[in-house]
């Protein structure tokens, strides 16, 4: 592996984990949801830097995409988060820090278009089909597991919309 790859990797490390801590550290869930997007795009770019596209595909799709907007869905239908508590770096600092980080992910992206950066070996194999014997596990062994999950999602957003529900019943005096 290059000397640019094993950095970005390990960039991509620090940041994931940096994120994962900010998620369980911060008060406001909103806020703590974005942490845990921020943690799961590292995590895909990880996937994606050893080789293994569709697992980082599968990670922004299902967690980063679909199960955080139904946490942020949640979150908003309870009414858990306020606006005034989503500044985590508003500060000097906090921008100083995005500056830093966005001129060396443009640094990179230019070495990139640039062409200055050795591609990684190609596969000497042919193009290997990891999606249709995923399909194939998935839909024929697994099928049970993962409608059971399917269903247990809709429950937990069920439940959610009812707990709303009452209590917002309950401050209005019904």
């Amino acid at each position: 592996m290059s000397l640019f790859y094993q950095v970005n990797f390990d960039l991509f490390g620090i940041i994931a984990v940096a994120s994962a801590l900010l998620f369980v550290t911060r008060k406001s869930p909103v806020a703590a949801a974005l942490w845990l997007v921020n943690a799961m795009f590292s995590l895909a770019a990880m996937y994606v830097m050893l080789d293994a596209q569709f697992v980082g595909a599968v990670q922004v799709l299902v967690y980063a995409g679909a199960i955080m907007v139904v946490f942020l869905f949640v979150v908003m239908l309870l009414n858990l988060g306020h606006a005034d508590e989503l500044g985590d770096f508003r500060g000097k600092w906090g921008r100083l820090a995005a500056l830093g980080l966005g001129v060396v992910l443009a640094a990179q992206l230019l070495a990139l278009t640039r062409g200055r950066i050795p591609e990684v070996a190609p596969d000497t194999e042919p193009t290997r089909q990891v999606i249709a014997p995923l399909a194939q596990v998935l839909f024929t062994d697994q099928l049970l597991a993962f409608e059971v999950t399917s269903i247990l999602l809709l429950t937990a957003i069920v439940g959610a919309v009812v707990i709303a529900r009452r209590a917002t019943r309950e401050e209005v005096g019904e």
